[in-house]
């Protein structure tokens, strides 16, 4: 081989070689960057992935000082496998927490809002799925730590449009007291499942949760394996075996949509 052709063979295959490192564990099926706003004008950044416009659309919301492409990037392959469609949004509370940026706030000089706030992140995600003709499937909101409390409000002012709540860690205490997920789980017609990790269920709060969401008729899945929020579902965090938690999810998924896993 003459110098020439190697410098090219070389170069390819190192071009090969840093693309493949570029390409994330959860980029690998092909996803629309998409942008709407809230009704105070702010402008959300999301992800959308389809697989089918009539399977349902899981609406994926993350925990505070993270962002969507990065906490779901293990979790949303896994997803998709299963059929499923998915627009994970980056809200107004987040921050790099598991990598990457949040694309909302990185737009903000400074950020004035609250976590109680984010819902309004939250309400404009559900109008842009709705609103799309992309879709014709039911639509699941998902929530992790604070998010899956916003969540909850989501489905419970929302019954006609959301077909199920999974909410992980749903967090009720400090900044989150003004929206806590308790008085919407009482009267809440959407069905709702929440999710934490074993050790978690020693709070007193949590107790107290956990009691409000058995009374009010809907489901709760303490794991053996978890930590806080949705990473309870990611064996790296974990470092465990996450399989049953897996199954407990898409068990509900498939529950409240008819569907066969």
């Amino acid at each position: 081989m003459n110098t020439t052709k190697f410098k090219i063979v070389t170069l390819a295959l190192l071009t090969v070689f840093l693309y493949s490192c570029s390409v994330n564990k959860g980029d690998n099926r092909s996803f629309t960057e998409v942008s709407f706003s809230t009704s105070d004008s702010v402008k959300i950044y999301g992800n959308l992935y389809i697989e089918d416009s009539t399977s349902p659309l899981i609406l994926l919301f993350h925990q505070g000082g993270s962002n969507s492409r990065a906490e779901y990037n293990p979790i949303i392959p896994d997803l998709l496998k299963e059929g499923y469609n998915i627009l994970a949004i980056d809200q107004c509370m987040g921050g790099q927490t598991y990598g990457k940026y949040n694309r909302t706030i990185a737009e903000f000089e400074t950020n004035p809002y609250t976590y109680c706030d984010a819902y309004k992140d939250l309400e404009a995600t559900l109008n842009y799925a709705k609103n799309t003709s992309r879709f014709s499937g039911d639509i699941i909101a998902w929530g992790s730590s604070y998010s899956g409390s916003l969540a909850i409000q989501l489905g419970s002012k929302n019954s006609s449009s959301i077909k199920g709540v999974i909410a992980f860690s749903p967090a009720s205490g400090g900044p989150m007291a003004p929206c806590k997920p308790d008085e919407y789980l009482t009267n809440m017609e959407t069905p709702v499942l929440v999710v934490r990790p074993k050790s978690e269920a020693e709070i007193e709060s949590v107790k107290d949760q956990l009691r409000i969401v058995y009374e009010s008729g809907h489901q709760y899945y303490l794991a053996e394996n978890g930590v806080h929020g949705s990473s309870l579902l990611v064996e790296e965090r974990v470092g465990n075996d996450v399989e049953e938690n897996w199954n407990i999810i898409l068990n509900f998924i498939s529950e409240i949509t008819n569907q066969d896993n």
